[in-house]
């Protein structure tokens, strides 16, 4: 990009070879189009601003080849900041997915650690969830999440989900995307609120309810049923778990409002292995 808006600035391939450090054959391929570009990048506003500063400083005598090369690096840190870069890279490594990475700018860390086993449990509990016996006649409507917040989670940003959620499609279930974080809202607010009053709870799925269901649940596991109105849900749902958190919530359902259960457990997976047994036990 540089080298075409100095050539159309009247530089020679030669002088344009000299300041960008490379060959004279390589700044003809790049006037020729021969080097494939990445649209992510020479599309960005950030990119173009920072190519023509740097030509009309070029141009204009006003800006020599160090400062140069230190507007392409702040650009390019700028990208690797959760940018482009990411982007891309998250495509080309999916064990990076999810966790808007910035591994190249802040490198190993113990909170990074923590979110990426945070979505790896998602991702098997959903891949539990996908393939156990009968599950997909107890797919809401409005489809299923599997969900679990990190460790100190506080807000819907510290919970990770499947962006679109699961649905019953084709007599299987739908996996639209790999977990991410503040991807749920719904089943992110029910969990917040079980882990408020009890942090070892931090996984949860939800299932349509049903007698049952509901009849399925074996004696001694605990079972709270709440008001399914959305309105200060959370405040509600924090009365009811003040004398402690059931492994069953659920609602019964309201106009415009489909009956749902709620599967608590230390993590996804468990949660997921909690719904399983319920719906092994309808099946018996």
């Amino acid at each position: 990009m540089l080298a075409a808006e100095l050539a159309e600035r009247g530089f020679a391939q030669r002088a344009i070879a000299d300041r960008l450090g490379v060959s004279q054959a390589a700044v003809s391929q790049y006037l020729a189009g021969e080097r494939r570009d990445e649209e992510r990048f020479v599309d960005h506003p950030r990119t173009r601003a920072t190519v023509e500063r740097i030509a009309d400083g070029f141009d204009a005598g006003t800006m020599d080849d160090y400062e140069a090369l230190a507007e392409l690096l702040e650009l390019v840190r700028d990208f690797e900041d959760r940018g482009p870069i990411c982007a891309i890279h998250e495509e080309e490594m999916p064990a990076l997915a999810g966790l808007g990475c910035d591994l190249c700018v802040r490198g190993r860390d113990q909170s990074r650690q923590a979110e990426r086993d945070v979505l790896a449990n998602v991702r098997r509990a959903v891949r539990q969830f996908a393939n156990a016996p009968g599950m997909v006649a107890h797919v809401p409507n409005v489809g299923t999440n599997v969900a679990m917040a990190l460790p100190s989670a506080a807000r819907e940003s510290d919970v990770a989900a499947v962006p679109g959620r699961l649905h019953a499609m084709r007599g299987g279930i739908n996996v639209p995307a790999n977990p991410e974080f503040g991807a749920s809202q719904h089943v992110a607010t029910t969990l917040l609120a079980a882990m408020a009053a009890d942090p070892s709870v931090r996984g949860a799925v939800n299932l349509a309810t049903s007698d049952e269901l509901l009849g399925a649940v074996p004696d001694g596991v605990a079972t709270e049923s709440f008001d399914p109105e959305y309105e200060n849900r959370r405040r509600r749902l924090d009365d009811l778990f003040e004398s402690g958190v059931p492994q069953v919530v659920y609602h019964e359902g309201a106009f415009g409002v489909e009956p749902i259960t709620y599967v608590f457990g230390t993590s996804a997976a468990e949660a997921v292995e909690r719904a399983a047994a319920l719906v092994e036990r309808v099946a018996d």
